[in-house]
């Protein structure tokens, strides 16, 4: 079984592209979808709440005291 032959010229023939207003050859211009309108205006907000934020912490602070105990017992 052998590969089919790869097309030496890929272009399609100037009849297809004579709809769309390009040249064969020539790069159309991009699209102007840079705004923000992705939905509907909602205010930002201060961030993370105090709460969250404590339990994290608290979480960090156990963590580096159980392996501070575990680096201490190993040593003995």
């Amino acid at each position: 079984m052998s590969a089919p032959v790869p097309d030496p010229d890929p272009q399609p023939p100037p009849e297809a592209l004579a709809g769309r207003g390009m040249p064969p050859g020539e790069t159309p211009e991009g699209e102007a979808s840079t705004g923000s309108g992705a939905g509907p205006y909602r205010p930002l907000s201060r961030g993370w709440g105090k709460g969250p934020l404590v339990l994290i912490c608290l979480l960090a602070v156990v963590c580096a005291l159980f392996f501070l105990a575990y680096a201490i017992i190993l040593n003995l």
